[in-house]
């Protein structure tokens, strides 16, 4: 927590919850002594946060096996252990 500090932020809600519910921009100190609009600094929030979902939660961006259902490793694991079990008891250890 901090105490005494007087920041400015500009909170920009998600259009789909899904993925995240706000994101909270810290702004520096000077921008306000400039002439930068507030709908200037609203826009480079959003499209900030925009890039960031296009860049780790695209479509394309999980693997092939990311892709498969929890079921089917849960599966293959009971198989596999299966198969050792029934190899070990074949050999006698």
């Amino acid at each position: 927590m901090v105490r005494g500090t007087n920041r400015r932020v500009v909170v920009v809600r998600s259009p789909d919850p899904l993925i995240f519910e706000e994101a909270i921009f810290v702004i520096r100190e000077d921008l306000f002594r400039r002439e930068d609009s507030a709908d200037k600094v609203l826009r480079q929030a959003r499209q900030a946060a925009d890039a960031y979902l296009r860049k780790t939660a695209g479509p394309g961006r999980r693997s092939r096996f990311a892709r498969l259902p929890a079921s089917l490793y849960a599966g293959l694991g009971a198989a596999a252990a299966g198969i050792a079990w029934l190899a070990f008891r074949l050999v006698g250890v």
